[in-house]
């Protein structure tokens, strides 16, 4: 049988990481989780740099005068020497853009591996990258979008396979496939084990649903659920196994973990990426309105996840 992972490096091999930065720290921690996950994907990188509007209106001032319009990128010459420093493993080089920040940064990692961002910008809270404009990205990005959380989340970055497990968030129905041979090959690459976890809303028992609560409470106590919850979930562990079967044939190295609970499937992937080095979530094919193509699960999990979580794109629209 032919290595599938020998097979993607060789055909990926020269598809960079893509890093946005904005020189602030957030940007930084970022950039360093791409750098590291680059070289274990023995991937070049790109890191990217989208011009202040002042500097852009500035150039295109001074152009209109007959001027040469080059100024210098102050934030990417200084991020420039901070990689320097590191000495990374892989080839890097430096892209100065200009245009709105959901515009550039797409059209840049068009083709790429990754486009890798930190979950704030500049100004901490005031500017919170996971607004509009996060979800923008996470909605647009022609290549899986990763989000690296804030310090204040996580303890560590490691991308090899002392940083845990990837963590899948699997719906049998919709998510792509690309979310899922994306998080195949990322266990592969890494050396670690897959997690595919599978949550089911199930309805509560009919018969609590007459019963008030206790007057000493101030929240009703949690409902049992339906009788037949035991068939429900039986049914939904078929559905996984069948959906996962192809890729854990094509990914044989890789350890797969099937998990099925009932329960928030928001709530529940969150607390599992306290111990994951990455959880993936796939992106919907298609809505008339660009931003919901991150769904509901995917944006909780992307404001409150501890590690690192990928959005991946099905490949109509990568």
């Amino acid at each position: 049988m032919n290595d599938p992972t020998h097979e993607l490096t060789h055909k990926t091999a020269d598809r960079p990481v893509v890093a946005a930065v904005d020189g602030s720290e957030h940007s930084l921690r970022a950039l360093s989780w791409a750098l590291g996950t680059a070289e274990v994907m023995d991937a070049p990188v790109v890191v990217a740099h989208v011009r202040s509007e002042a500097l852009q209106l500035g150039a295109a001032r001074i152009a209109s005068l007959g001027g040469d319009p080059e100024l210098p990128d102050t934030v990417l010459n200084a991020v420039r020497t901070v990689v320097e420093d590191r000495g990374p493993a892989v080839p890097v080089r430096y892209e100065s853009l200009d245009g709105a920040v959901t515009e550039a940064l797409p059209a840049v990692a068009r083709g790429a591996r990754l486009l890798v961002t930190g979950s704030r910008g500049r100004g901490g809270f005031a500017s919170l990258l996971l607004g509009s404009t996060g979800r923008s990205l996470a909605a647009r990005s022609p290549c899986p979008l990763v989000v690296v959380p804030h310090e204040a989340r996580t303890a560590s970055l490691d991308s090899g396979p002392k940083a845990g497990r990837v963590l899948l968030g699997l719906h049998p129905e919709e998510t792509p496939d690309e979310a899922v041979d994306f998080a195949f090959e990322t266990a592969g690459q890494r050396g670690v084990p897959l997690e595919a976890m599978t949550v089911l809303r199930l309805p509560p028992n009919p018969a609590a649903l007459a019963a008030a609560p206790s007057p000493a409470l101030q929240v009703p106590p949690p409902l049992p659920l339906a009788d037949d919850a035991e068939d429900l979930l039986a049914e939904a562990r078929r559905e996984q196994e069948t959906r996962l079967r192809p890729f854990a044939e094509r990914w044989p190295s890789v350890e797969l973990v099937r998990t099925v609970e009932p329960g928030d499937a928001a709530g529940l992937l969150v607390d599992a990426s306290e111990e994951a080095a990455l959880l993936v979530v796939g992106r919907h094919h298609r809505h008339r309105i660009a931003e919901l193509l991150v769904g509901s699960v995917a944006h909780a999990v992307l404001h409150h996840a501890t590690c690192p979580v990928a959005v991946v794109p099905p490949a109509a629209t990568a």
